[in-house]
């Protein structure tokens, strides 16, 4: 098969779409390197080297002797799976000749995210949260504050995410509304053990899926790009307990205890 220069450099950005796509929505390192590499043999190229760190990607496709290097820059855009499970499925279909290079480019180019109504996500993390307090020994009226003090943590948190502010400023501040309305429950004894609800609001904002991925990435010989998403989930781990402590300063309530 014969590849012209043009229809390199074309390959090449597609190939470096599909992992910028993976990359920014939270994907592991080797699912990126994996991922790339494949799209790129399939529409053509002999082999695909690439670099993946935290925030770039740099790419180089190699046919009949011939280099092609490009790189892009990932800006973090929230965990969504489904973006990561469409840049597969495309992969698939490429490899199985169901798409061509154009149908492949059309279709990267049109992924939108997919997001669930808002004020669902609010719901189901308010439950949540107040089925770990459930867990914890807590009775129905720390179900409640857990519930009302979560989902308002979680409002405030779409907000300022919606309004791009830093994220740990996010977390510091969603923590901290999250911690003061459940005090309100241990300052008028609401409930048999209302200390429960200080500590089971905040658990929507502990970094799960961040040190999953850190750890994945160290195992699997990604080593500087694990330890820098390691050190972003221990800085919101930090900014959540900034926002705990300073609530109980603030609001003279330090009973966070289980």
């Amino acid at each position: 098969m014969d590849l012209s220069h043009e229809a390199q450099n074309e390959l090449t950005r597609i190939a470096v779409k599909a992992g910028q796509i993976l990359l920014q929505h939270g994907a592991e390192s080797r699912l990126v390197e994996q991922t790339t590499q494949r799209i790129g043999i399939a529409l053509g190229a002999q082999n695909i080297e690439l670099s993946v760190s935290s925030d770039a990607i740099v790419i180089t496709s190699l046919f009949a002797g011939r280099c092609v290097t490009t790189t892009r820059r990932c800006y973090d855009r929230g965990i969504n799976m489904y973006m990561v499970c469409e840049v597969q499925r495309i992969c698939v279909m490429l490899e199985k000749q169901l798409l061509d290079v154009k149908q492949v480019k059309d279709r990267l180019n049109r992924l939108q995210p997919l997001k669930y109504n808002r004020w669902l996500v609010v719901l189901m993390i308010g439950f949540s949260c107040a089925s770990f307090s459930h867990f914890f020994g807590g009775d129905l009226p720390v179900y409640i504050s857990t519930f009302f003090a979560s989902a308002s943590a979680m409002i405030l948190r779409q907000e300022l995410a919606h309004r791009q502010h830093n994220p740990f400023v996010n977390f510091a501040a969603s923590a901290f509304l999250a911690t003061s309305i459940a005090s309100i429950g241990v300052f008028y004894n609401f409930g048999e053990k209302p200390q429960i609800a200080m500590a089971a609001c905040v658990l929507l904002l502990v970094p799960g899926f961040p040190l999953i991925n850190a750890v994945s990435d160290m195992l699997k010989g990604h080593i500087n790009t694990g330890i820098a998403r390691w050190v972003f989930a221990t800085l919101l781990t930090i900014s959540v307990s900034i926002g705990i402590v300073a609530s109980m300063a603030v609001t003279g309530v330090a009973a966070w205890i289980i």
